[in-house]
């Protein structure tokens, strides 16, 4: 049986194409198509069902050591009411997850986790806290949240009609737990997966009715509209944001994957630290990058990508052809050599090699 979320019942009313995701019943796509959703989410406002997120509870004394420890990240210079984008590194060179660590205190954590790792993760952070027999407790409340993401450049306008919080005070990568829609202890942060702005709410699931409801009666007036995961992906892809399990996965490193600004080496020690210092000083082999098709053509996950003669040097991560200018875009991974802007590979779309510049 497919998890449900608190809103799986609104999609299925609402017409939404249904489809399994990380072990949940998700929407897809909504009557008006990707297209459309994309376009609201980039010139007005759109929520996102992300309920199957992950939530884990950080606590205690060795709460700061602990995180310290399994992230690349350096958690020592967040602020209460800050949030932190970072990895988990698995002991091998790759990525177990990338994750958000929302701060309360130094002793109180909430790490946000991607919904198909929720069990991977919790296995790895549990393994990594008997390293702190004192002073440190775990709690998986995934199961106890729901989340929804409301993005656009209408989303903050939006949401100031149901809190009394001023969301102009939160800053990027900043939160608050505060009253939302007539329900205490909504978590209001300034995050989201689009690159257009807004905010993700967490709430017990219990509340999530009646904050949709409340949601989408204000929202009448700025055009809100429902969005699926289909225009989640082209968004954050038009965004250049990493997919984990398509752009990062346990056998990518933070440094191929253009995450070295996550990776504080100076200020802690952290698994594989040493392995990444080598990797930075002996120079990687391959990196991610971006690049936009030449010709009109859709690259997707797995398609290699070639030079001029067709040898293979790497492969398509994430690929879309982009709603609003019609250009095929992707990510993927290429030998060094060729990974400078401008670069023209070539995507092998079945026996033919179609040209892409790297951007």
């Amino acid at each position: 049986m497919l998890k449900t979320t608190p809103f799986t019942d609104i999609h299925i009313s609402l017409g939404a194409r249904m489809a399994e995701f990380a072990g949940f019943n998700m929407p897809i796509q909504y009557p008006t198509g990707i297209q459309e959703e994309h376009r609201i989410v980039r010139e007005g406002v759109g929520v996102f069902d992300v309920s199957h997120m992950g939530e884990f509870w950080v606590k205690g004394e060795k709460a700061l050591d602990f995180l310290q420890y399994i992230t690349t990240n350096d958690v020592s210079k967040l602020d209460a009411g800050k949030a932190q984008y970072t990895c988990f590194p698995n002991g091998k060179g790759g990525i177990v997850d990338d994750l958000i660590i929302y701060k309360y205190s130094t002793t109180k954590y909430l790490l946000v986790v991607n919904a198909g790792n929720i069990d991977k993760d919790w296995a790895w952070c549990t393994e990594q806290a008997k390293r702190y027999p004192q002073g440190l407790t775990l709690e998986n409340a995934s199961d106890k949240y729901g989340q929804l993401a409301v993005q656009g450049p209408k989303a903050t306008e939006l949401l100031q009609r149901l809190t009394d919080a001023d969301l102009s005070a939160i800053p990027y990568y900043a939160f608050r737990e505060w009253s939302f829609a007539g329900i205490q202890g909504v978590i209001l942060s300034n995050t989201g997966y689009t690159g257009a702005g807004g905010f993700e709410l967490y709430f017990k699931k219990e509340d999530g009715i009646q904050i949709w409801n409340a949601l989408f009666e204000v929202g009448k007036e700025f055009g809100l509209a429902p969005i699926g995961l289909g225009a989640r992906d082209s968004l954050r892809l038009e965004k250049w944001y990493c997919l984990y399990g398509h752009d990062i996965d346990d056998t990518t490193s933070p440094l191929e994957a253009g995450l070295g600004w996550i990776t504080k080496f100076d200020a802690k020690d952290f698994i594989d630290k040493e392995y990444l210092l080598k990797q930075k000083a002996e120079g990687i082999t391959r990196k991610l990058v971006h690049f936009e098709m030449q010709e009109r053509a859709i690259p997707r996950n797995g398609y290699p990508i070639c030079d001029a003669e067709g040898h293979e040097i790497g492969h398509v991560t994430s690929g879309i052809m982009l709603p609003t200018t019609k250009v095929g875009i992707g990510m993927g991974y290429v030998q060094k050599a060729f990974a400078a802007k401008e670069t023209t590979i070539y995507i092998n779309i079945r026996e033919k090699l179609i040209p892409a510049k790297i951007v």
